[in-house]
């Protein structure tokens, strides 16, 4: 039985799940983590989910802000079972399971990671933060100029010709010189068979063929010397590195009101375009309303009842410890 975990942090669209069929997934802010979430509430290591025979068991891993089912939260290391459809909380972000005869996800670590993007750069579009890639000109006759990719989704080209999508003065570029384009969480590039030719770190790009362009790598078109930067990347970077924020007693979050009819698909990778409108409190979209009862009350009684009938069970263990060597 594979279990499906989906964010359902903010409105329903921005949404996306993974599928899994292993024995541990830990779930947090830390780089590495199977599910990876970027908000300042939720632990580097908070919690994991673990198979135990037939069913899956939840268990905190010491984290600062609590894990919850529902409105209960669990002791540190207790495992619990969860069922088919339970929410879950870490920190601020609820999380739904399920249970259910599905395909695994393919490339977990990548699509981990673009959920988190997606949800760093709608975040940051709340926020009235940008979120758009900048591509600098570092040398050349156009140095200090911004090319900004406003929707990296869609191939923009780089070129000195008419009607460009992203125009750079450069005698010696191509009308049409290059392609770049985002896909999943990597930049592309792609040489349209430019007349002096393309180079990445030194490395010529061969025509027609997209390249992956690390972010630390400069990209040479002519005389020019391009770099980029970006933010949302820069921004999940310092969360995954930053302290825990501690939540007080108001910062509890409601539970999602609205469920999918139908689960979202684990495959197809998420838009990195920022959404309309919405919340930019939390780096991470949360739902909105009154905060979930707590219901602590009736679990102190209960340990405190556990409790006491512990310390009467060992003092009748003493006294008949006393009666016996007394005779």
């Amino acid at each position: 039985m594979a279990l499906t975990v989906i964010v359902r942090s903010g409105d329903l669209e921005t949404e996306a799940s993974i599928t899994f069929d292993a024995p541990r997934i830990v779930i947090g802010r830390g780089d590495g983590c199977e599910v990876l979430l970027p908000d300042p509430s939720v632990s580097h290591r908070h919690a994991s989910i673990r198979q135990r025979g037939t069913d899956y068991v939840v268990i905190d891993e010491g984290s600062t802000n609590g894990t919850f089912i529902g409105p209960v939260r669990l002791s540190p290391q207790a495992p619990r079972i969860v069922k088919h459809g339970e929410l879950v909380r870490v920190g601020r972000i609820w999380l739904e399971l399920r249970l259910e005869q599905a395909p695994v996800t393919q490339a977990q670590k990548i699509v981990t990671r673009e959920i988190a993007l997606l949800l760093v750069a709608r975040a940051l579009g709340a926020q009235g933060d940008t979120s758009t890639l900048r591509i600098l000109v570092k040398k050349g006759p156009a140095e200090g100029t911004e090319l900004l990719l406003g929707n990296a989704e869609r191939p923009q080209v780089i070129g000195r010709g008419a009607g460009v999508d992203l125009p750079l003065e450069d005698p010696d570029l191509s009308r049409r010189q290059l392609e770049v384009f985002r896909r999943g969480i990597a930049l592309m590039v792609r040489d349209l068979g430019s007349k002096n030719g393309s180079y990445l770190d030194g490395q010529r790009l061969e025509p027609g063929k997209e390249v992956a362009w690390p972010l630390d790598k400069p990209l040479s078109l002519g005389q020019s010397e391009l770099v980029y930067e970006d933010p949302v990347r820069a921004a999940l970077q310092e969360l995954e590195q930053g302290e825990d924020e501690r939540m007080r007693p108001d910062d509890e979050v409601a539970p999602p009101t609205g469920m999918a009819s139908e689960k979202p698909s684990s495959t197809a990778a998420p838009s990195l375009a920022p959404s309309s409108g919405g919340s930019g409190a939390p780096i991470v979209e949360v739902p909105k309303g009154s905060a979930a009862p707590r219901e602590r009350g009736n679990s102190r009684v209960f340990e405190l009842l556990v409790g006491l009938m512990a310390l009467a069970v060992l003092g009748l263990s003493l006294f008949g410890l006393w009666l016996l060597f007394r005779s």
